[in-house]
This record gives C-alpha cells, structure tokens and sequence, in this order.
C-alpha cells in the first residue's frame, strides 16, 4: 500500500526485453535506504516487487499484463520514473490510499500555467471516468492529486510547485501517456451500488433470511 507521496525521481539505466516481458533497471538514492529485495515498490505508480539490489539500482520484473495496462512500453534507457517505497503503518497518510494497481491510461491533451500553479488536462477512456470524481483524489503516474473538474472524456488536476519539482509529470508533454489509478474506496463504494450487485443483495433478502437474522 502506497500514499502517492513521491519520494524520489529515479531513471532508468538498462531495460532487459523478453518476448511478452521486460525486466528494468533504475537508479536511484533515497528510497535504495531500507529495501531489500522482494519489497515492493511504486513505480510510475505500478507496484513491483524489487529482484535485484545494489547501492543505487534496483532491478523490476514487468509481466505482460502490467505492460498492456501501463505506459511501460513507452518507456526508455534515461526515462524519468516515480518512486515510493511501502508504506508503514506508522507513517502519517499525507496522500490517499494508493494500492499501485492501473485502471488504465490516459493522455495529456493540455497543460496550462495557472499563476503558481499548472493544470494538466487528461483523456481516457469511459470505465476509467466513470470512477472519477470532482475534488475527489487520483494517482496519475503515482502521484495522488486531486481532481479540480470532471469532463465527458476527460479531467483535469492542478499541479503546485513543489509537486512539480518533486515528480516527472511536468516532464511530460502533451500526447503523453501517464498511468491512472482512480480512488480504491469511491471504487468499491460504485461496484456495491451497481445494479448487478444491488440486485444480488436483493435476491439474498426473504422471508427466511429476515427470520435467521432477528427481523421478523
């Protein structure tokens, strides 16, 4: 579990390419600080477990269903990527609950300068809007934002200076890839109120289940 709070801006330096596979390999400083191999770690907000450690590269196996679902594939030798070591139960929960599994992508399709701040204008499919909400919270490329409006096919988060200096998403240009992760608890809230599962619970409630459980 992972808050979206980006530690560090790690690069890659080698990709290893396997028929439906890809193992990377990224430099990095700080979140190197307490890790060992099989720890997970949030990369561009993916979660993979770490397979290899020296003292400023770790090694990341990439499955194909993870690149299918992530920017991975647009991904090369020098890209900047965003890191974020576990969480532990004691740290503070300054982000949102951020579990490093991909809804999907989307495109940048605007970036504006707002005063001190960027808006950054995203495109995605219809299953990923559908979960999103105004002023609700998203992790694009692990990066917990809040969202500032909901549009038909798209969204848009504003970006303050140190978000922007402390991560690669104004790195990025538009027409750009980034990975979406929209918010864990508004998702299952949606998937226990749609109609199929509603209509599940109903099904479950009768004169017998009323009766077994003190209603009647």
């Amino acid at each position: 579990m992972f808050t979206g709070l980006i530690e560090e801006v790690g690069v890659i330096q080698k990709i290893k390419t396997g028929k439906n596979s890809a193992q990377f390999f990224i430099k990095a400083a700080k979140v190197m600080d307490d890790t060992k191999i099989g720890d997970s770690i949030c990369t561009n907000g993916v979660c993979l477990t770490i397979v290899e450690k020296s003292p400023l590269v770790f090694a990341v196996d990439i499955m194909s269903e993870t690149i299918k679902m992530t920017n991975f594939s647009d991904l090369k030798i020098g890209s900047k990527v965003n890191l974020e070591r576990a969480m532990r139960l004691s740290d503070r929960l300054g982000g949102h609950l951020v579990s490093g599994h991909i809804d999907g992508t989307g495109k940048i399709v605007a970036i504006k300068k707002d005063d001190i701040a960027w808006r950054v204008q995203i495109e995605s499919i219809p299953a990923v809007i559908h979960k999103i909400l105004d002023k609700g919270s998203i992790a694009i490329d692990g990066i917990s934002l809040t969202v500032v409006q909901v549009f038909d096919s798209s969204f848009e988060v504003s970006i303050i200076p140190h978000t922007a200096k402390e991560t690669n998403l104004l790195d990025k240009k538009t027409g750009d890839t980034v990975n979406l992760e929209t918010d864990m608890i508004g998702k299952y809230v949606l998937h226990f109120l749609s109609p199929k599962e509603t209509q599940a619970v109903k099904n479950k409630i009768d004169l017998n289940f009323l009766q077994e459980n003190g209603f009647i």
